[in-house]
């Protein structure tokens, strides 16, 4: 086959960047930027039902956590580091709790407990792809997708020998229990506030 200089060019990818390299990167204003594989990728803006859901989990969570005692806290798109590629991925879940002091300087969340995805249906492939990516950091004991179409939820939980199931358990209606930090909440009031309430 022949080449020529100008096809080799065309066909070669570009590097993938490190971890290291995207931390310092100076990304497009605009939107929130993960790195996958290598490959940054922008994130596209939250709706308002996504955004609404997002902040009464964090609110109810967040007071959970404080009437515990506040050892523990949530974290709004916190920026996370996989167990595996750890130098090639910054992801972002929608929320995050962690029992971990936070480290000044640290631009990620160490030792995630929790880590919550919001789906909307523009991106849901996206979402699982990065929910299952969720399940290689060795502190994360739960992992919920709460649905924005429809009220409803998935819940992963790591089983007692440290694996994870391979289907995540529905929930339709009732309570959503995170049994890593003690919380219950009915699903229904994750909903307050938007039309599917």
């Amino acid at each position: 086959m022949l080449t020529s200089p100008v096809m080799d060019a065309a066909l070669q990818l570009p590097d993938p960047m490190t971890l290291e390299e995207f931390l310092v990167w100076d990304a497009p204003e605009g939107a929130l930027w993960q790195l996958v594989n290598g490959e940054p990728l922008a994130m596209a803006p939250a709706s308002p039902v996504h955004g609404v859901i997002q902040n009464e989990f964090g609110r109810l969570a967040g007071n959970h956590l404080a009437a515990a005692g506040g050892r523990c806290r949530v974290v709004a798109n916190p920026g996370v580091r996989l167990g595996v590629r750890t130098d090639r991925n910054y992801r972002i879940p929608d929320l995050a709790v962690t029992c971990t002091p936070l480290i000044p300087g640290e631009p990620m969340l160490t030792d995630p407990v929790v880590l919550v995805e919001i789906l909307s249906p523009s991106n849901q492939a996206e979402t699982w792809i990065n929910v299952w990516a969720y399940t290689t950091i060795p502190s994360v004991q739960e992992i919920l997708v709460v649905r924005t179409a429809a009220i409803g939820a998935q819940l992963l939980r790591r089983n007692p020998d440290g694996t994870w199931p391979d289907l995540p358990q529905g929930i339709e209606d009732g309570d959503v229990a995170l049994d890593s930090i003690g919380f219950r909440a009915p699903l229904a009031a994750l909903y307050a506030g938007t039309w599917l309430a």
